[in-house]
């Protein structure tokens, strides 16, 4: 008995829900012309208004100017976490931990840390020309990589 007061129950549950969808959506007409907006509601400047391409007629402050900073410059700064214009020895060791990671790919240790780091330590010490620990931004320029060379024409 109560799976038939259940089962009516539920279909006329379905029915109500069938009635309020069908009633529910909204009916269009096929050729209903599109809503009217006044023109003035999307009028810009005049054209003699307008700035031009090269920034005349704007309003306002001026946008700030980019400084183009050079290649060294670039490198320096990647390096000099704190901005503090000084490279520390933890400054200069702390992007390469992560590419010795990128290097021993199985984990098994067959490049040191510690070569690596007597190595790198070496090239720190030999960039910092007065000894005090920290690189200027001359000594970092003593340790820019050498150019590629490129390989003379086939022809």
């Amino acid at each position: 008995m109560n799976r038939i007061v259940l089962g009516a129950v539920s279909a006329l549950l379905l029915v109500g829900a069938g009635l309020f969808w069908w009633q529910g959506k909204a009916a269009t007409e096929a050729a209903a012309p599109p809503v009217a907006v006044p023109a003035q509601d999307f009028a810009g400047p005049p054209p003699d208004e307008i700035p031009t391409e090269d920034g005349d007629g704007l309003i306002g402050a001026d946008l700030p100017q980019a400084s183009e900073a050079t290649r060294e410059e670039r490198r320096f700064n990647r390096l000099d976490r704190n901005r503090d214009s000084l490279i520390s020895r933890s400054e200069a060791l702390s992007p390469r931990v992560a590419a010795f990671r990128k290097l021993d790919t199985d984990g098994n240790n067959l490049l040191s840390f510690e070569e690596w780091a007597v190595a790198t330590s070496n090239r720190f010490k030999g960039a910092d020309a007065n000894g005090d620990g920290q690189l200027t931004r001359p000594e970092f320029a003593t340790t820019k990589p050498k150019p590629a060379k490129k390989p003379a024409c086939r022809c």
